[in-house]
């Protein structure tokens, strides 16, 4: 290779990566606007050219960033999914292991859920719409999914290994419970717009917390707590008698 021609490459090195960035920040940005699109409207409402549409880009521009509507769509639920990682399954990591962990990954998903009974969640509104086909987009759907509730189970597992349930609860059942009280608040609160919908929720996971857990790991009731202070100071009382 020539001096002339290092030279040119070298010039053009940066010149592909600025580029290339800017590319990438162009597909990430549209990432974003078509994930915003399909919380309104689902994963099947979503076009290159509704997408344009929004973004003020060319059909063609859009289309060059994911060659197709399914690589669009699938690009969308990646999306979705590692920002609910962010938001939920992360922060709990820095709980302890057992109950505070699976605690913490309830409140977090039940604060994600309280924030889309007015956008809408991407899972939900894909299960309805991709429940009976078949295919790529379906397969990520169904993936991003599966990840989570996987997560949650092993929650679970450490929660009864830690001693924080009863030795004998079944885990799929106790996931299945759970996950159903997070189905039931879209359908109660998003769809049916019953109030209290979040806080029977969170109530329905205590009970299940009360059915499953192991006595010692639950926190005391007021009422008992205040039976147990009134007992112990009558307890000093009657021992400074003495």
């Amino acid at each position: 290779m020539s001096l002339h021609d290092l030279h040119a490459k070298h010039a053009r090195a940066p010149r592909e990566g600025r580029a290339m960035q800017k590319g990438q920040q162009t597909k990430a940005a549209i990432v974003d606007a078509a994930l915003g699109l399909a919380t309104q409207i689902g994963l099947e409402g979503l076009s290159i050219g509704a997408l344009a549409e929004v973004t003020q880009m060319s059909k063609s521009g859009v289309f060059a960033h994911f060659g197709s509507r399914e690589e669009l769509q699938i690009s969308v639920i990646r999306e979705y999914h590692t920002r609910f990682e962010e938001e939920v399954f992360y922060p709990a990591m820095h709980k302890p292991r057992g109950l505070p962990r699976l605690r913490a990954m309830f409140a977090n998903w039940m604060q994600r859920t309280s924030f889309e009974i007015d956008s809408g969640c991407i899972y939900i509104s894909g299960a309805v719409e991709f429940d009976d086909r078949t295919g790529p987009v379906r397969d990520a759907l169904v993936g991003s999914v599966k990840t989570w509730l996987a997560a949650m189970r092993r929650a679970v597992v450490s929660a009864k290994e830690e001693g924080h349930l009863r030795a004998e609860v079944d885990v799929d059942q106790l996931l299945f419970e759970i996950h159903g009280l997070i189905l039931a608040l879209h359908y109660e609160a998003r769809f049916l717009k019953n109030p209290g919908s979040i806080d029977r929720a969170n109530a329905g996971f205590d009970n299940i917390l009360r059915l499953y857990g192991a006595k010692d790991s639950l926190p005391v009731p007021a009422a008992d707590k205040s039976a147990k202070s009134s007992k112990s100071a009558k307890s000093t009382k009657s021992s400074s008698k003495e």
